[in-house]
Formats: C-alpha cells, structure tokens, sequence
C-alpha cells in the first residue's frame, strides 16, 4: 500500500515564499487522494502535538503572503535522539506516514535524522534567504529579500547624495556573502564586506577616497552580518577616510513581505514536486533548482557540502562600481 496521510512544517527562519510551497504540496496531495496535517511551530509542534488536518480552503488566499501560517520555532532539544524518537511516535499515533519540512540547514537536518535513524520518509524543500543550501541554485525566499535590500540602499542612496556621506548597510547572512554581494551589483555599491573574503581596511579606504577624488558624492558599503559589524566596519573607516559614516541594520525586514513573482513561482514548483517525490517513494531528499529544472538531492550531499558562492560575481561588484 502507498502512502496515504503526509504531513507538512515549517521550521527555523522564516522565508517569503514558505505558504506558496505549503499551499502547492498541499493541494497537489488532495488532488492525488492524499491526506494532509499541517504541523505547528515546527518540530516543536510534533513533540506538543500541534497536528491538525489541512484542506483546500486552509490554503486558500496564502501565496502572497510572507512568513508561514504553520508559524515556526526553534527546537535545540531535537538534537537529542530521544526526543527524536518521540517525536516519531507522535508523528505515527497520529497516522502520518511521510513528512514535508520546509526550511534551511538546521531544519534539514533534523529531517535527515528521522528520515534516516527513526523510520520517518521526509522529503526537504529549501527555505532560507542566505541562499547557503547546497543543491539548489536558489532558495525559497532569497529574491524577495535581494529585492527588501535593493528598495532600502537606493533609498539610502537618495539622503547619502544629499548629504554626502557615506553609509554602512548591515545585511543578513552569517556564513555566506550571498545578499551581500548581489545587493552589491545591483545597487551600484563601493563595497561588499563578506564572510568569504577578508577584510583589507586600508585598501577599502584608499578606494571610497579614489572614488571621492573622481567626485562620487554618495558612499554605499554592504556589509554581511557574518563578516563583521556595521559598526566595526565604521570604526574602522571614518579615522582612514576622514568624513563621517551612517549605520543601517536593515535586520529582520528581510525577512519579511510577499514573495515575488520569481519566489512563488519556485516554491510552488518545489511544493508539487515534493508531493510527487514522496508518491514515488524517494525519500531522504531534497527538492533543488538545478538549471531551471527541479532535482532530488540527497540529504548526505546537502548537509556536507558546502555551496560555494560564485565569485566571478563578486569581481563583477568590483569592477563595475
């Protein structure tokens, strides 16, 4: 017998585009005779049995907004094998026979774990605006934030040229320069601080001084959050470059907003294909853009490799400033 009754969650940070992927599973599974239980605040909502069924209508009108309606919450006890194993008895007492996690690395491996050491098929769809997961070219949820970041730096830009100083913009992402970087080129910033490179301060200030020489009147500098602070990056600067910077930490706007076109297109196209990959009975997977087209990862390959960030990119930044 097929598998009859999944379940779906949203787990760790949230991202623009998790309620269009929920929304797509969902549906498609109801087309296919599937019954579908949304599970509440993540793993967490397993161990508190936060389980409840979820129907067309549950879905209804949810693809434009951002966040996630199955809401989400950490759960470091779920490291524990034995909380583990609980949560898997929870899931079985409630009849659900396969799992649909939508989330980023730590989400991911917690699926891999009950996929692979408690009996639970789990199938993962990447959410996570850092853009860090290996295999997949994007995630659900990163041109949204590239988009919240581009709208705040060209507004920056309009009271940097105004008052002719230059301004420190924090951004998101603790290990990768992905925002960074791309908010980088499509603002026409100075500079991208990333985790990936470090940091030469003293060349960093001879250039924003070259560009002041060539009569540039407004300074943008991004900054990852990962690579250092806005506020060490200023401290750095103003004693090299002698005119005064401003701070913005654009934080966990980000995060926030409806998704774009591109990201609800793409977690639709994920949501289905879960859905499909569970009826085909792969399981211990990912589903990943790869070239336009979705493909199954396995979870091994995601969660020990590491995506490498394109740094033709980066030069791109560089050169064309």
């Amino acid at each position: 017998m097929g598998i009859k009754r999944i379940g779906i969650l949203t787990s760790g940070g949230d991202s623009p585009g998790m309620n269009a992927a929920l929304r797509a599973a969902t549906r498609y599974a109801i087309k296919m005779d599937l019954e579908v239980y949304g599970v509440s605040r993540g793993f967490a909502g397993i161990l508190d049995e936060e389980i409840a069924p979820l129907t067309y209508k549950d879905v209804a009108g949810t693809m434009e907004r951002g966040g996630t309606i199955l809401r989400t919450a950490r759960c470091p006890e779920f490291k524990v094998a034995q909380v583990r194993e609980e949560a898997a008895d929870k899931l079985r007492k409630h009849g659900i026979e396969a799992l649909i996690i939508i989330g980023g690395d730590g989400s991911l491996t917690g699926a891999a774990l009950l996929n692979d050491d408690h009996g639970i098929p789990c199938v993962g769809i990447p959410g996570s605006i850092d853009n860090d997961i290996y295999g997949t070219d994007m995630s659900i949820g990163v041109d949204t934030c590239l988009n919240t970041v581009m709208e705040a730096i060209q507004k920056l830009k309009d009271t940097a040229s105004s008052h002719e100083r230059a301004f420190i913009v924090e951004v998101m992402g603790r290990e990768c320069g992905y925002i960074a970087m791309m908010a980088g080129i499509i603002t026409g910033a100075e500079a991208a601080v990333i985790p990936e490179i470090p940091i030469d301060y003293d060349k960093l200030a001879e250039r924003l001084l070259e560009e002041r020489k060539r009569g540039k009147i407004n300074t943008i500098i991004v900054v990852a959050e990962g690579a250092a602070s806005a506020y060490t990056v200023a401290r750095h600067l103003e004693h090299r470059i002698g005119y005064e910077t401003r701070i913005t930490i654009l934080g966990h706007v980000q995060r926030g907003g409806s998704p774009s076109a591109f990201d609800r297109i793409i977690a639709t196209r994920m949501g289905l294909h879960a859905v499909k990959s569970i009826m085909e009975g792969h399981y211990g997977v990912m589903i990943g853009l790869q070239a336009q087209g979705m493909a199954l990862v396995p979870f091994s390959d995601v969660l020990t490799k590491k995506k490498k960030l394109n740094m033709d990119l980066y030069d791109i930044s560089y050169l064309l400033s």
